[in-house]
């Protein structure tokens, strides 16, 4: 294997900056998105709106940064009735999040979903622009795989009940992928296949996008000798770094990560089904491999400007790519590390590095 190819990685990446490892044979490629048609967003960027600190701004004052930012999306771990307060006639697109303490309930009981709809969307519906609600987070394989799709559907009935039009769905990470190299044969790992199929299939059935966090920094930082750096950041000089896959040229990790997880959405037969990367990063601290600032800074806006010029991926192009970067904040009660600097702002509000959100207009 061409050590200059990102197939040398040994890792995928995890939801808010957790790395998940997976088989050595497996590309460090993660999930990713792209969902343009789906209520009209073109290469949409958010923001992921993490709470994890005892010393972060207002909801208010959070939003209104939002807003003068010019950050259009936000998405939100769990529902939080001051930060809904907060979005009322802001004009910004929100993904709803579920606790994952609540998916077991959420698949039981149809009158515990109607109440959760009743208290966190109902109130709100109309001047909070509500875009998705996913049920869980990351917990595909695992003990609570089996109440996601029940959830879904529940929430879903629920939502119809209250006559609520919100597209209902679930955040996977990229440990749900078997294969992801080359691009062109990703699939479903044999723990997540019988989760993941049926949950895809209903997604397609209701036009739903599927989302999907996706890190590339985790894949470099665990075989920087192998992955090239520019390859991982979207700099022009990971063209140095290209991987040709049946006659398509893959010159940055993020591309081959998506078509990857188009390709495991398609084996499981979920023709059209559009992708959303709910969260993506490259850490800015921590001690980490590559965690700096300059690469930070370099990610986020080279990916800024990448899904905003909505070419797509080779594997669909002219598919803009709506995706949520991780995170607003430097969050002090996440685990040491890495883990505490993905954040695109200090506490107190200040830039950790500047992110040009009007590059992807």
């Amino acid at each position: 294997m061409d050590p200059a190819m990102p197939a040398g990685a040994r890792m995928l990446a995890a939801s808010a900056g957790v790395a998940r490892m997976v088989s050595p044979w497996i590309l460090a490629c993660s999930f990713l998105l792209c969902s343009s048609s789906f209520l009209g967003s073109e290469g949409a960027i958010g923001v992921n709106y993490g709470m994890l600190g005892n010393n972060l701004p207002s909801p208010a004052q959070v939003i209104s940064m939002y807003k003068a930012k010019k950050i259009g999306y936000v998405r939100l771990f769990h529902p939080d009735t001051a930060v809904l307060a907060a979005l009322r006639d802001s004009g910004i697109g929100v993904v709803l999040g579920t606790y994952n303490e609540d998916l077991a309930r959420l698949a039981s009981d149809s009158s515990f979903a109607a109440s959760w709809v009743g208290s966190y969307v109902q109130p709100f519906a109309g001047a909070v622009q509500f875009r998705y609600i996913n049920a869980g987070n990351e917990v595909i394989p695992g003990e609570a795989a089996p109440n996601v799709l029940p959830a879904m559907r529940n929430l879903e009935a629920a939502l119809k009940s209250a006559g609520i039009r919100v597209p209902v769905t679930t955040a996977v990470a990229t440990s749900v992928l078997g294969v992801s190299y080359p691009p062109s044969q990703g699939a479903f790992s044999e723990a997540a296949s019988p989760y993941m199929a049926p949950i895809v299939t209903y997604l397609a059935s209701k036009g739903a996008p599927l989302l999907v966090n996706v890190y590339p920094y985790f894949a470099y930082a665990a075989d920087a000798e192998r992955v090239q750096l520019g390859y991982a950041l979207l700099s022009q000089s990971g063209a140095a770094a290209s991987v040709t896959d049946g006659g398509l040229v893959y010159t940055n990790m993020f591309d081959a990560i998506v078509d990857a997880a188009y390709a495991a959405v398609e084996k499981a037969g979920a023709q059209g089904l559009e992708l959303v990367v709910s969260e993506t990063g490259w850490p800015s601290g921590g001690g980490g491999v590559g965690a700096t600032l300059e690469n930070a800074s370099s990610y986020n806006n080279n990916l800024v400007r990448h899904v905003g010029g909505g070419a797509g991926t080779p594997r669909r192009p002219g598919k803009p790519v709506e995706t949520y970067l991780f995170a607003m904040f430097n969050e002090n009660q996440k685990p040491e590390g890495v883990e505490q600097h993905f954040g695109l702002f200090q506490p107190d509000m200040s830039e950790v590095y500047h992110v040009d959100f009007g590059s992807s207009s």
